[in-house]
């Protein structure tokens, strides 16, 4: 992909969140938003007035996050998970092979959707597979307070919503495809042990290191495919550091509340793109007060390719002299539990091993 693509913005198909409460969104608006032609994308707007506020704090503990000392990173990271637990950063290899050290990941197994007691999937039958039966890592409650809490309850409302989508899909699938398990989806999403939430913070860029010719489009999250069923986003957080560091107060020592979040991205080229199935790379812009889903590559296999996985990246905002842009936003990875199949004769478990080998 050349440097510097002008890339066309896209409507992501927009559905209220009682119409899926209702059960009341139609097979053309599912097929347009994840069928063969799609973007693999879906918005879903009037969420519960809970959701900003949860947002808000979420996001921000990203920034305060990252700019703990090394040391407490460090003792916040779990080599045994292959880093997919807790703070990992440099962890993950890029397409030209590189570790990538321009955006910082917080994992968080998210068992605890179905038990408050538990801090991951249980080891017993996947020894082999501590990236999801590893327990959860967390901050310290004195320097962040609201951390834990804020992304429990914030990853149980985007899972909640995951839910009303995949019924909606299982509706379709039934209907659809041959043999399909009724429900089967809505299940997936609702009993799993191993959805996976990520808190991401892209480090804001130094540009006066950074040449043209060294930047390249995706230079914040390379072009990939995610490969659970469905994959919460919230719209990304844009901050400038400069003005509003994410320093800890000094008198209490922990996180002074939400930072001042920009009204909108710096850089209107900076955010998600997706490649459309005509190979059309397209910018997607998340409205603050919504959450968007994409498909995986388990619901792709799911579905017998009716919803198809959509590849996508994230570009990097250029700031301008004296700023220092960070861009912060949380993925939850809905995905099977390990012995689900996602299609016969493959489990997510042997699914799932692959994909970590190739990316870790």
């Amino acid at each position: 992909m050349e440097t510097n693509t002008v890339a066309t913005v896209a409507e992501a198909v927009t559905v209220s969140l009682q119409e899926l409460v209702d059960g009341t969104v139609s097979f053309d608006t599912l097929t347009e938003a994840f069928g063969p032609s799609s973007l693999g994308i879906i918005v879903v707007k009037d969420l519960p007035s809970t959701f900003s506020d949860l947002r808000t704090k979420v996001l921000s503990n990203a920034s305060y996050l990252a700019a703990l000392p090394e040391p407490e990173l460090d003792s916040l990271t779990s080599p045994e998970s292959k880093y997919l637990v807790g703070w990992s950063c440099g962890k993950e290899t890029l397409k030209s092979g590189h570790f990538d050290t321009l955006k910082g990941s917080y994992y968080v197994n998210c068992a605890f959707y179905q038990d408050a007691s538990l801090d991951s999937a249980p080891a017993d039958d996947f020894p082999d597979l501590p990236q999801y039966t590893a327990p959860n890592i967390w901050p310290s409650p004195t320097k962040l307070p609201e951390f834990r809490g804020s992304v429990e309850s914030l990853c149980g409302l985007i899972i909640d919503t995951a839910a009303l989508v995949a019924k909606a899909c299982d509706r379709y699938a039934e209907a659809n495809i041959e043999g399909y398990k009724p429900g089967y989806l809505h299940h997936v999403v609702t009993t799993s042990l191993t959805t996976k939430a990520r808190l991401l913070h892209y480090f804001p860029g130094n540009q006066e290191d950074e040449s043209e010719a060294e930047a390249s489009d995706d230079d914040w999250c390379a072009t990939h495919l995610d490969h659970g069923c469905l994959t919460g986003l919230t719209s990304a957080m844009f901050l400038d550091e400069a003005t509003s560091p994410p320093t800890l107060d000094p008198s209490s020592g922990s996180a002074s509340g939400p930072l001042p979040e920009l009204p909108r991205s710096p850089d209107p080229s900076a955010g998600l793109y997706i490649r459309s199935r005509t190979d059309e790379i397209v910018k997607v812009n998340i409205p603050k007060d919504c959450l968007a889903f994409q498909t995986g590559e388990a619901l792709q296999l799911i579905t017998r390719g009716k919803f198809m996985a959509v590849p996508h990246f994230v570009k990097g905002a250029k700031a301008s002299p004296g700023q220092k842009i960070a861009r912060n936003t949380l993925a939850v990875f809905t995905q099977p539990n390990l012995a689900e199949e996602v299609q016969p004769g493959l489990s997510f478990a042997e699914f799932a091993r692959g994909v970590v080998q190739k990316n870790y």
